[in-house]
């Protein structure tokens, strides 16, 4: 990678749009994401919020028409730049899906998935507990590794698929509508480990769930659409500021469910 600058922020969005064709989903949004701290991104249906989380580590690569303009740096490094491996992206940038998505193999075979596809060999057993103990779910699950991982509940193959994303070692992962599947008691528990895992990783979570933002996040993006529908943030700045004290009156408007 090349091409280094501020690293102050772990991943910085410089006047970024993301195209769909011709339309444009996505427009001149800078956004600095600190390390070690929980971001949310919330706003309305449509405008954008998960086209710019899958961003964060190439995910849009695999839509033939996506095309990116702009900047993202990570690490102080532009992961859009010609000599960079989308692939290695991933290994640092995890990911977890809304839906929960556990492979259909054991609960130890779906964490030690990542290990093997990186090039690990040998006995996994010590890094495939350690991610289970990071994603809380080991109590639950030690003694019935060979089981499978679709045998879980929604809320411990969410908590699995997290394990998964942990297993690499990344340095941030990103969440899109992680809890939208689940129960409020689940969703806790999601809640609390991510505010655990934000000592070690950065976390950026999409979520249409404004509690979940509030109780949950450091930090709090809001996005909305304009008349081109395309998606623009409206404003970023700590949760606090945003839920008690936002400067824009959409960004007002939106949390307190005038619309949106």
């Amino acid at each position: 990678m090349t091409e280094h600058q501020n690293v102050e922020a772990i991943i910085n969005t410089d006047d970024l749009s993301i195209f769909y064709g011709n339309f444009r989903a996505v427009k001149n949004v800078d956004l600095q994401i600190p390390p070690n701290k929980i971001t949310a991104i919330i706003g309305p249906s449509g405008c954008g919020k998960s086209t710019v989380l899958r961003a964060f580590n190439r995910m849009n690569d695999f839509i033939p028409s996506c095309r990116v303009e702009g900047k993202i740096t990570f690490q102080g490094y532009n992961i859009y730049a010609e000599d960079v491996d989308p692939v290695q992206v991933r290994q640092r940038i995890g990911m977890v899906f809304q839906k929960p998505n556990p492979f259909p193999k054991s609960i130890f075979d779906n964490v030690a998935w990542g290990l093997k596809i990186n090039g690990m060999r040998g006995d996994l057993s010590e890094p495939v507990e350690q991610a289970l103990k990071q994603a809380a779910l080991w109590d639950e699950v030690k003694d019935h590794l060979k089981k499978s991982g679709l045998s879980l509940s929604g809320g411990q193959q969410q908590r699995l698929c997290i394990a998964r994303a942990l297993a690499v070692k990344p340095d941030i992962i990103l969440m899109d509508e992680p809890c939208s599947a689940l129960d409020p008691i689940a969703t806790l528990k999601i809640e609390d480990l991510m505010r655990d895992l934000s000592h070690n990783y950065t976390i950026i979570i999409v979520t249409h769930n404004m509690q979940q933002a509030a109780r949950a996040s450091d930090f709090t993006a809001f996005f909305t659409m304009d008349p081109d529908r395309a998606g623009v943030m409206v404003e970023y700045g700590e949760t606090s500021h945003i839920f008690t004290n936002p400067k824009d009156k959409r960004t007002e408007d939106y949390i307190t469910g005038r619309y949106g």
